[in-house]
């Protein structure tokens, strides 16, 4: 028999039986089993069915709220780093920017502008302004991004370094393990040029991942680059 406290208190508030999940799979069970072995009970069947179905939306709505919540922050995060980028108001101080507060806010370890030169003498002035340029021949964007396979070569490349990241990185390249390649194109008659991203997690960069941020980050910067260029 039940104490006539407890039971006093179920009847008292029936609901916080309903509420509790485990006291009423309890309850449930002991039910089937006075039923016996040889009764289906195909409405508690079918409860556990919804049950299972409800546990698999509420998965998926945490997980749907998780990523607006991630892409929110994405967006803020680029968002920041833009006007940033948009502060200078000379080409040097637009570099100290860019691989200053603008690689933090985007909280990667390395960046580098890549720009295609014909010219020995302006790849020369262009060193002078700082080591997070690098002036590289014609073609040297195309093929970094391909690695040197016959590939089609897209806006923006998420990937694991490859053993060519020694030219760009220098002493760093055995820290960074992952990298994000933004083409840029910086009108017409201009040669293309490269946005490099590096990281030292070999996960934060990764092919699986969306690139639509990146692209809209390298649109904006493609176009500031234009400004100092002409």
């Amino acid at each position: 028999m039940i104490e006539p406290d407890l039971r006093d208190r179920i009847l008292a508030e029936p609901e916080s039986l309903l509420e509790d999940p485990d006291v009423m799979n309890a309850l449930v069970a002991a039910n089937e089993r006075a039923m016996g072995s040889n009764i289906v009970d195909l409405r508690g069947i079918a409860m556990q069915r919804l049950e299972t179905r409800l546990e698999r939306l509420e998965d998926t709505h945490r997980s749907v709220i998780a990523a607006a919540y991630e892409n929110l922050a994405g967006t803020n995060q680029i968002h920041r780093a833009l006007l940033q980028m948009l502060d200078p108001i000379s080409f040097e101080d637009f570099l100290t920017t860019l691989a200053g507060t603008v690689a933090t806010t985007l909280r990667v370890d390395s960046t580098r502008l890549v720009i295609e030169s014909r010219h020995s003498g302006e790849s020369a002035a262009l060193r002078r302004l700082g080591d997070v340029l690098y002036v590289a021949e014609p073609g040297f964007t195309a093929r970094y991004a391909s690695d040197h396979r016959e590939a089609p070569l897209r806006a923006v490349t998420l990937r694991p370094v490859t053993a060519a990241g020694e030219q760009l990185y220098g002493a760093r390249a055995p820290q960074i393990r992952s990298e994000a390649l933004l083409r840029l194109d910086f009108g017409q008659g201009r040669l293309p040029g490269m946005l490099v991203f590096g990281a030292e997690d070999p996960y934060q960069f990764r092919p699986s991942q969306g690139t639509d941020l990146l692209a809209f980050f390298a649109g904006v910067f493609e176009r500031s680059m234009r400004r100092w260029l002409a």
